[in-house]
């Protein structure tokens, strides 16, 4: 099975993989713009631009956002600091199922996670309308003249809404040129799965679900993926933290991480370390030999840490690593390894 041409490198952030049937290319290193939407705490405007002209000195031309990110905000960053850049050489994702409204609680918007004036509200709208809306808006928020992927953003909770009016009103969307591809994003695998089967989106988007700690993605999405020629994109490789630094206090699936999983997370970094090998680095280069997988997705909120997961990726993991991890049970002996 084939992911489309591979027109750069086959290791490192540059390497590009093409989603499913489509014509979109994506670097096997992504960023994702959640922190630039100030996620917990505020990031200065000039060291957001700074992180998105890090991230393309570092080869990635692959960018992640969302209206949900700071109402807004983490939209109108990326799209500001990718203005002069040539279109046709990177690639934009945004998300649809949220809109936002004029009129908020008042205060900050930290309910949310974001450090941002209630200035709006989010809606949730899966309905055919809603969709065009929200692709309407973040375009101006963007200032783009076109997006290149549309994912459903979190559908959870709206499974009727989602397959019956949003999913139609994406397909539409992409027969009219109006986005490149198509698919939905969230952290359960389930209804991913079920995207993949009776749908005909291009890719999906599974956060967390696809680590060195949580491999309940290989059981249905990644197979249905690759049995029929659509592409996976992974976010949450570091599983809210604890994967980039295990230690007591450190967050996983965004609350603190329990005794057991920590306790993992310390074995697993013991035995990428035996080798040399910081965590993060097997932590990005995990999920990529996967053969439905076309790219990490990793949030980043300053130059130091694009570069560094640049870095990290171009880093050869030795394969004495994962027949350890394999040895000590931390790794189904089924999933597919550098």
């Amino acid at each position: 099975m084939t992911h489309g041409p591979r027109d750069a490198p086959d290791t490192g952030p540059e390497r590009r993989r093409t989603l499913g049937r489509s014509t979109v290319p994506v670097t096997a290193l992504s960023l994702g713009a959640a922190p630039l939407g100030n996620l917990y705490t505020a990031v200065d405007p000039d060291e957001a631009a700074a992180t998105v002209d890090a991230a393309w000195d570092a080869g990635i031309r692959a960018f992640d956002t969302a209206p949900h990110y700071g109402l807004g905000l983490s939209e109108r960053r990326l799209g500001a600091a990718l203005r002069g850049r040539p279109r046709a050489e990177y690639v934009l994702s945004t998300k649809v199922g949220r809109l936002l409204r004029p009129g908020g609680p008042g205060g900050d918007d930290l309910a949310h996670g974001f450090a941002v004036p209630a200035t709006h509200h989010r809606v949730w709208d899966f309905g055919a309308d809603g969709v065009r809306r929200s692709i309407e808006e973040s375009l101006l928020r963007l200032g783009l003249d076109r997006i290149d992927i549309a994912y459903l953003h979190d559908p959870d909770d709206h499974a009727e809404q989602a397959f019956g009016e949003a999913y139609p009103a994406l397909e539409r969307l992409r027969a009219e040129g109006v986005v490149g591809a198509i698919g939905a994003g969230m952290n359960r695998t389930a209804m991913l799965a079920r995207f993949l089967r009776d749908t005909d989106v291009d890719a999906v988007l599974l956060a967390g679900r696809y680590t060195l700690l949580d491999h309940s993605g290989l059981d249905a999405v990644l197979p249905e993926a690759a049995a029929r020629g659509r592409s996976v994109v992974i976010g949450g490789v570091f599983n809210s933290g604890l994967l980039a630094d295990p230690r007591p206090g450190a967050t996983y699936d965004y609350a603190p991480a329990a005794r057991p999983v920590l306790d993992r997370a310390l074995r697993i970094k013991e035995h990428t370390e035996r080798h040399g090998v910081p965590l993060r680095a097997a932590a990005l280069h995990f999920p990529l030999a996967h053969p439905a997988v076309a790219s990490v997705l990793v949030g980043a909120r300053s130059p130091a840490e694009v570069t560094d997961a640049a870095a990290l990726l171009r880093r050869p993991v030795p394969p004495a690593v994962w027949s350890d991890l394999r040895a000590a049970g931390l790794l189904p002996e089924h999933a597919p390894v550098p």
